[in-house]
């Protein structure tokens, strides 16, 4: 309702109610005619007066402020800008949408508060169990090291395989923060996804001989699959997920590599045949260092960062990453790169 309807209704009501008494005990219309028009006059003035100053105009200059700042307008200019003609409806609309978006904000806050903690905890953790293994080593080698030469060199071994586990995990830590900064650049080219894949494979055939998994990776792909991304991160997003399959699927099971073409891009699954993951887990499992099992997966080896580093490479492509798991059936990853088929000097570099 607009501010000189609602004066108008008030003073209405007032000199209606004046005139009414007056009536009563004159009797006389007359008198609540006269009564009614100087009253509803008088407060006509004396309400517009008055909200207008006090009210009316501290309404206005809340909505401007709301409204601008909203805007990511500063002080000055706020108050320079114009208002709408019926500001209460729309100062209370203002503040119903900013409490929603301060009570977002504060719940994203409590999050990333929530995973900072957690993370900064889980950095500690990962840092301090080699740290105290190294140390531990080089104080047992004080002990030995002309006693007994052959178990010196065995824990000089072992302390070295700490300190390589430290290198990978400050390595890839760099890598994710790079990412995230935009700092590691995307070198786009267009390639064939499905000899990289192959390569891959034949990279990884000894570690799945170990495990006694077989990879499927059907012989349909014979025409070019030509994608448009940067080659060698895409093949280290291959390198993790294959790695991934064989550490957590059965021995004696199988990991297949299939590629879907879609409108405009590629999507590409691995899955295996493994243990599974619980629905609970999925939504966090590109968190950095979360583990499903973190004793199984320290004995496996690796540093808690490799999905999360898959993520981001993904994500600085502009493509998608997605888990779909059932229990004891299996898991399968997908993502997507943008399909190429335009002629290759179009972009100037293979």
């Amino acid at each position: 309702m607009k501010f000189s309807v609602l004066v108008l209704i008030t003073a209405l009501a007032v000199g209606l109610s004046i005139g009414l008494v007056n009536y009563h005990f004159q009797g006389s219309w007359y008198y609540l005619l006269i009564s009614f028009g100087i009253s509803f006059g008088t407060s006509f003035l004396v309400f517009y007066y008055l909200l207008e100053k006090y009210i009316y105009s501290k309404i206005k200059l809340i909505y401007k402020l709301i409204h601008n700042l909203k805007l990511g307008k500063d002080l000055k200019e706020a108050l320079g800008e114009y208002v709408s003609s019926d500001p209460i409806n729309d100062v209370q609309q203002e503040v119903e949408e900013w409490a929603g978006a301060k009570k977002k904000e504060i719940e994203l806050l409590k999050k990333q508060e929530q995973f900072r903690r957690e993370f900064l905890s889980n950095v500690s953790h990962e840092f301090k169990t080699p740290l105290f293994a190294i140390q531990g080593y080089i104080e047992t080698l004080q002990d030995c090291i002309s006693d007994d030469p052959e178990m010196a060199v065995k824990f000089l071994k072992k302390a070295e395989n700490n300190i390589e586990r430290l290198s990978y995990l400050i390595k890839d830590l760099d890598s994710i923060s790079k990412l995230e900064t935009g700092e590691i650049p995307i070198n786009y080219v267009r390639f064939d996804i499905v000899p990289l894949i192959k390569e891959v494979l034949d990279i990884l055939e000894d570690k799945a001989a170990d495990n006694k998994t077989k990879f499927i990776f059907k012989d349909k792909y014979t025409t070019p699959t030509m994608v448009y991304a940067d080659r060698e991160k895409i093949r280290q997003v291959l390198i993790n997920l294959i790695q991934n399959s064989i550490k957590y699927g059965k021995e004696n099971g199988s990991t297949s590599i299939k590629i879907f073409e879609l409108h405009d891009q590629y999507l590409i699954e691995v899955t295996d045949d493994g243990m599974g993951i619980e629905e609970k887990h999925l939504p966090r499992l590109f968190e950095r260092f979360y583990r499903i099992d973190s004793h199984r997966s320290r004995k496996e080896g690796g540093t808690g960062l490799g999905l999360a580093i898959v993520k981001h490479i993904l994500e600085a492509h502009q493509q998608t990453i997605s888990v779909r798991s059932t229990p004891s059936i299996g898991t399968t990853f997908a993502f997507t790169l943008q399909k190429n088929n335009e002629p290759l000097l179009n972009y100037g570099k293979k």
